[in-house]
């Protein structure tokens, strides 16, 4: 047991955990707040990720983020001009776009299917060589991306309680009401999937810069990983106020890597690890039904109480 769970395990959980905390966001602005299925996700993290590289390869390692994160504002409005002003389905809009990014993303990459950052620049070398003298050591790269979605977190929290938050939030509840109200349900759309696509291709840019690669399949089943980070992180934290639904998310995805690593330290063939995160995602769906339908059968068994234990006045 004590071979599974190693320091090493759990430094590498954190650091993919935070890294993918930000596509969990993304598919919590989508899918939670705005009650939008954005299947984009995984073409946009793979321009997140061939955009941060290709910039990064250019000897600009801190601009890859910007970069990436204004393509993936570039994906999102296509996503919601599709959905908005075209009437295609939200889901089908979402394939459109993913089909469409894989050209545009093997382009990027010069038309290759790998782009490799081995002798570049990056922002978690550029960290390296001050935390060698630093408290913080081999544990720099944790301290880079935490430091990284704690700020994300905190803008997406403060700016989903300002005026067009509120609004973005009233749209995914009721879309007639908003338009009822004199708010333009389009325009909060629009917004809040380019503000989730750029979450979602940052988290590619800096995936890129962390293995140091980037692959066209890269993103490939982005959305179940997303998915299972969010139903896990709404299942432990459950309902409350922006920040702590935010900070569950967070704490999802870093719990589903840990799973994940662990599945791999007992030695699950590579192969089967959509069959776990699919395995995943079902019992984090299903945990809270099992867990109510447990609590009626628990009630259902304990003995009920008699009436008329007084005796009853009778005539």
């Amino acid at each position: 047991m004590g071979s599974i769970f190693t320091l090493s395990i759990l430094q590498s959980a954190l650091e993919l955990g935070c890294i993918y905390s930000l596509v969990a966001l993304a598919l919590f602005l989508s899918f939670s707040i705005l009650n939008i299925a954005d299947l984009s996700t995984d073409g946009c993290f793979t321009l997140g990720c061939s955009v941060g590289a290709v910039v990064t390869i250019a000897g600009h390692p801190f601009l890859a983020f910007p970069a990436a994160m204004a393509a993936g504002v570039c994906s999102g409005f296509v996503t919601a001009f599709l959905q908005t002003r075209m009437g295609v389905p939200s889901i089908l809009a979402g394939i459109i776009v993913n089909t469409g990014l894989y050209t545009v993303n093997i382009a990027v990459m010069g038309f290759s299917s790998n782009v490799n950052l081995f002798g570049c620049d990056t922002m978690f070398s550029l960290a390296k060589d001050l935390s060698d003298a630093a408290w913080y050591g081999s544990w720099h790269k944790i301290v880079i991306v935490a430091a990284i979605v704690l700020i994300i977190g905190v803008i997406i929290s403060w700016f989903l309680n300002t005026r067009l938050g509120l609004s973005i939030r009233a749209t995914g509840d009721n879309e007639y009401m908003v338009r009822a109200s004199s708010i333009d349900p389009i325009f909060t759309v629009t917004v809040g999937l380019c503000v989730a696509n750029s979450l979602t291709a940052l988290s590619g840019a800096i995936l890129a810069q962390y293995q140091k690669s980037c692959d066209i399949n890269l993103g490939t089943g982005m959305v179940t990983i997303a998915l299972a980070s969010l139903i896990i992180g709404e299942t432990l934290i459950g309902k409350g106020g922006m920040f702590k639904r935010v900070l569950g998310v967070i704490l999802g995805s870093c719990l589903y890597r840990f799973i994940v690593a662990v599945a791999l330290r007992m030695s699950v063939p590579a192969e089967c690890l959509k069959l776990v995160s699919a395995m995943i995602v079902a019992f984090a769906i299903a945990f809270p039904y099992l867990k109510g339908k447990a609590s009626f059968y628990k009630m259902r068994r304990m003995p009920a109480k008699t009436g008329g234990e007084d005796g009853d006045d009778g005539c």
